[in-house]
């Protein structure tokens, strides 16, 4: 199963309208009448439970199945040193039994009443996924209420654990060049707030983690106060209320979370990373300080990033990949939260590939969309995609519950999500190029090199990795 945290995703917090990766092409996408988008809309209900949990229902009926979303407000920024990589571990915790089912009991009761489940975490959240048939609805209330309520700490399943999420680890950064390189220049590129930290874990902490830790932070963190729970599909409002007050308004609040004061110093000076480690192939990743997911720019930001490195027309894929051949393949990230989250570009060169005249490169390119802005036609097409990813995303209960939820926990309000169209509307070519001034300016940026080594040349720790 998944499980893991996201460590290379794309856009968590956008509004279901990912860039890394997404296709499209510059024909017009459809535009739903307003009409449409207040209907898109109908039916929809929230209530606050007495224990501070909200509760929002998209109804469906069109078949007979629903969607259930549980954001909880805690990841890696919520983490300090000693305990980093402990909103991942209860990613895998929650699934491992409590006072009513037991240990494996959760899959297998919701499995074989025709349901599936995933979960992520991230530097802000921590989100579980069920997919059930409608007449597994009160079950799936019954199984959550006696994972949030009664999570088991059975010393035995949690050193099994611990060692599942060190194995994860390794495959995913130890073992993983990109993400190796995204850990070195993330830790580098915040000094002071805690996005510094992997929402993996450092793995000294992963193996440091007293019971004592565990304890505390799910009494902290997994307080019903500090969730939100999305139910989307063949439901209605006034049944699922009903059940949330019978299953979960019962678990008692906790005092709020101590809220992440610290805010990232300004930085005034370019940064640099050097990862040395066995591989074939060189990788470039530039990091720059970026925004939040409430931010009047995120929308600007996203039609912008689409514009670079979206597809095969896209500006850094033509240049750097098709007319001078010196890139495999370039990317962007950005995964807005609460706080101002990082703006990545990574390149990923073939072997014996020029580091140094990559990043030039694409430093050229990023300097030109500075002084120069977009055309209109890049900004129309960048809109197309952005809209059609939307609307896709709301096709389904699935999608409909992720972007339900992304807009309640990252943007304040479900209803901000039935605004994105006009907000993607309202963005001009002059709104681009300000927001590509604001964000890439080289002396606010961190710069990671993976330079391939032969073993000969490793450490000690690298060659042991590899033949692990």
């Amino acid at each position: 199963m998944f499980r893991q945290s996201l460590l290379w995703a794309s856009c968590l917090a956008l509004l279901a309208a990912p860039v890394a990766g997404a296709q499209g092409q510059g024909r017009a996408a459809s535009k739903p009448s307003s009409a449409t988008t207040q209907k898109l809309g109908a039916g929809i209900e929230a209530r606050t439970l007495k224990n501070g949990m909200k509760v929002i229902v998209w109804p469906d009926q069109d078949i007979p199945n629903a969607v259930l979303y549980n954001w909880f407000r805690v990841g890696s920024r919520n983490e300090y040193p000693g305990i980093t990589g402990l909103s991942h571990f209860f990613e895998h915790m929650m699934f491992n039994g409590a006072k009513k089912y037991g240990p494996g009991e959760f899959d297998r009761v919701m499995e074989a009443n025709g349901g599936a489940n995933n979960a992520f975490t991230s530097e802000d959240v921590t989100v579980y996924m069920e997919w059930f048939p409608r007449s597994a609805l009160e079950l799936i209330f019954d199984l959550e209420a006696d994972r949030l309520q009664n999570l088991a700490f059975d010393p035995k399943v949690i050193e099994s654990e611990r060692g599942v999420v060190y194995s994860e680890r390794r495959s995913s950064v130890d073992n993983y060049n990109a993400g190796a390189l995204q850990e070195q220049v993330q830790a580098t590129a915040y000094v002071a707030h805690p996005y510094q930290f992997p929402v993996i874990g450092w793995p000294s902490d992963i193996e440091s983690w007293k019971l004592e830790d565990l304890q505390r932070y799910f009494k902290t963190y997994y307080a019903p106060n500090n969730g939100t729970l999305i139910v989307t599909g063949a439901v209605t409002p006034a049944e699922i209320f009903a059940l949330a007050e019978k299953y979960l308004e019962p678990i008692p609040s906790q005092p709020a979370p101590a809220p992440v004061r610290t805010q990232e110093p300004e930085q005034h000076g370019e940064r640099r990373v050097v990862v040395r480690k066995l591989a074939q192939s060189p990788i470039l990743q530039l990091a720059y300080h970026g925004i939040s997911g409430k931010d009047a720019d995120a929308e600007a930001l996203n039609l912008l990033l689409r514009i670079l490195a979206d597809g095969d027309s896209s500006r850094l894929h033509r240049r750097l990949v098709e007319e001078a051949r010196v890139a495999i393949k370039v990317e962007p990230l950005f995964s807005p939260g609460f706080d101002p989250s990082l703006v990545w570009i990574q390149a990923d060169l073939p072997p014996g590939g020029d580091l140094a005249k990559v990043e030039a490169m694409l430093t050229e390119e990023l300097d030109r969309v500075v002084k120069d802005g977009v055309t209109e036609a890049e900004l129309r097409k960048a809109r197309n995609i952005a809209l059609a990813g939307y609307w896709r995303g709301l096709e389904t209960n699935d999608g409909r519950g992720r972007a339900l939820g992304t807009a309640e926990v990252f943007r304040g309000d479900y209803r901000q999500l039935f605004d994105a169209p006009a907000r993607f509307e309202k963005v001009t070519r002059e709104d681009v190029r300000k927001v590509a001034a604001r964000i890439f300016n080289s002396q606010r940026r961190t710069v990671g090199w993976l330079v391939p080594t032969d073993e000969k040349d490793a450490t000690p720790d690298t060659r042991k990795e590899a033949t692990r």
